[in-house]
């Protein structure tokens, strides 16, 4: 891969270019964003690649999540049909459940998230007990745990990404802190093709094309190719 991001369109132009694009570094050297950005982009004091993260799903509508070795990737719309079904085996959710597949914490949250157009985390953490509401005061009343075990599990297998970022917003109006991250399904985010799409092939031939999407991109090591992909 030879891109080196210090500006916004540099990262459009490496998810549209090479389509699997992961945030963090990895056993693939140089296989990442954290290693081919300007620091003062990454970690400076201005506008940076985290306030891009938002707007780039929303401009390129590419995928967004922890897809690879449970931590962050941008994944291209056309490489994501295949990175889906690869993780589904071929299973949409619901059949997921029916075979017994899916444990009863991924069926709980996916079905909040799956019931919206699209919600955000600490709103989903609300609506599924994650969080103590604050009119339970002192009581004993205990919130749901696994929350973030639970939604990387959903993203890792394909089934649920990150449509964007919202930000809290201050009494001047200015936004303040962390983005937070609004989930969404791949059905409801690219809508009603999706599911063609995606299960045009089988999940073996989706594999192969990945391997040889990231064996070009890298030429990286069979094995390591093999480990980054699960």
């Amino acid at each position: 891969m030879d891109f080196y991001i210090k500006e916004k369109k540099d990262l459009i132009d490496a998810i549209d270019k090479y389509g699997i694009v992961p945030f963090f570094e990895n056993e693939i050297k140089g296989f990442s964003i954290e290693e081919n950005i300007d620091p003062k982009v990454y970690f400076g004091e201005g506008e940076g690649i985290w306030e891009w993260k938002g707007p780039v799903i929303t401009e390129t509508k590419c995928a967004y999540g922890k897809f690879f070795r449970k931590k962050a990737a941008f994944v291209s719309k056309k490489w994501f049909y295949d990175l889906a079904n690869y993780r589904r085996d071929g299973y949409d959710f619901d059949a997921r459940v029916s075979d017994g597949l899916a444990n009863y914490n991924e069926e709980f949250l996916y079905n909040i998230i799956a019931s919206r157009h699209s919600i955000l985390s600490k709103t989903a953490k609300a609506i599924g007990g994650y969080v103590k509401p604050r009119e339970r005061g002192k009581d004993t009343w205990e919130p749901r745990k696994g929350f973030d075990t639970t939604i990387t599990n959903l993203q890792m297998k394909g089934y649920v990404l990150i449509t964007d970022f919202d930000y809290e917003v201050d009494k001047n109006g200015e936004f303040y802190g962390w983005g937070i991250a609004r989930y969404a399904t791949p059905e409801e985010y690219y809508g009603k093709t999706f599911a063609d799409k995606c299960y045009k092939r089988t999940p073996e031939e989706s594999y192969e094309r990945l391997f040889k999407q990231i064996k070009k991109l890298t030429g990286a090591d069979e094995f390591l190719i093999r480990r980054f992909l699960g």
